[in-house]
């Protein structure tokens, strides 16, 4: 089934590609999307869209490509599922404009939110509690769980309704809990950033090979997962335990928060990096300020939240409050429609990918 109504030429030149490169498999071991290829010899729209979410844009098949320009078949693989890749965030989400607004303007959108999120806490700290302590002193918990709870859920609702499109447009059919184990160790490992050689790949450099991209993805997922269960070990210990924040060091939401906030710093740190030394004309050149902001995003999640810690007991802490309140709302917000989104899409790619292969 296709919900495909997508520009024809993204599609066709993602097809007229991946049917050259099926003919020649020299690169059939760098990555889940060459053996994906070979299954089938005709591509449908949602073949194409299934190839585009499952590469990781490693960029070694392009090096390696003798087919590249000025050779007449003018091979760019990685950027031209990179195009259609994107655009199936786009098509998928809803409401539909909201994501080609991120990619296409994302420091402004991402900024703008922030700064009117940031003013709007700072205004809502005049109404603050009688009693409290650390930040419950500006902003009690009933009011922060009200405002954040939905702000959280909804967009997890809008992604859900996307990957589900997603799902019957690839031809995703019934899996088992192997399929899903597959896909989970696949993406924990970062297997797909490994090259056809095991040495890492060479998105920042064709002629060098390094593991730097996925050392630095692993630093951000891993920080990102450890500050959620931060988050999700305080609310149990705030509502079972009925022990209240501010919590001490030596605490479970700190000894899991204070590391994954440092590994997100150092992640997003160094996945920014590695964008600015990297070749826009082999990603969607379109939605690179979209996908640099929303690296700058989680890591200023990351650093206002070891920010706030810092700064605890002075007068600095409203400041530096409402701005990391703003810039996790923020983040929520834009879920669906920022880069955030292509876990979950990669996810399902992978999960498909790895019953396909069962089948085969």
């Amino acid at each position: 089934m296709s919900l495909d109504n997508s520009p024809p030429d993204l599609r066709q030149e993602a097809r007229r590609q991946i049917e050259i490169c099926n003919a020649c498999r020299y690169c059939e071991g760098y990555c889940a999307v060459f053996p994906a290829m070979t299954h089938q010899k005709a591509f449908a729209d949602g073949d194409i869209t299934q190839l585009a979410n499952l590469c990781h844009n490693c960029r070694g098949c392009y090096y390696a490509c003798q087919y590249t320009e000025p050779h007449e078949f003018a091979l760019n693989l990685p950027a031209a599922l990179a195009e259609v890749r994107v655009e199936s965030w786009e098509r998928l989400i809803r409401p539909h404009g909201f994501s080609r607004l991120f990619q296409t303007n994302g420091t402004a959108v991402a900024g703008l939110l922030v700064v009117t999120l940031a003013w709007f806490f700072w205004a809502l700290f005049a109404f603050r509690p009688e009693s409290g302590s650390g930040f419950y002193a500006y902003l009690s918990h009933n009011v922060m769980v009200a405002i954040f709870v939905p702000v959280f859920l909804a967009p997890l609702a809008l992604i859900a309704w996307s990957v589900r499109d997603y799902w019957r447009e690839v031809g995703g059919g019934s899996v088992r809990l192997a399929h899903i184990w597959s896909a989970l160790g696949a993406a924990g490992r970062m297997k797909n950033l490994s090259g056809g050689h095991g040495e890492g790949c060479n998105f920042e450099d064709g002629d060098r090979f390094t593991d730097w991209r996925r050392v630095f993805h692993q630093l951000m997922m891993y920080g990102f997962l450890l500050c959620f269960a931060s988050t999700s070990v305080a609310t149990l210990m705030h509502y079972v335990l009925d022990w209240t924040a501010p919590y001490p060091l030596l605490s479970a939401p700190k000894l899991l928060g204070v590391p994954g906030g440092l590994m997100m710093v150092v992640g997003a740190f160094g996945l920014a990096w590695l964008k600015l030394k990297a070749d826009p004309e082999l990603g969607a050149r379109r939605v690179w300020m979209g996908e640099m902001a929303f690296i700058v995003l989680l890591g200023a999640v990351a650093a206002t939240g070891l920010g706030l810690y810092a700064v605890k007991g002075s007068g600095l802490v409203p400041t530096v409050l409402a701005i990391h309140l703003a810039t996790v709302m923020t983040l929520f917000l834009l879920m669906p429609y920022s880069k955030m989104v292509h876990g979950f899409f990669r996810l399902a790619a992978l999960v498909v990918d790895a019953a396909k292969k069962d089948k085969a």
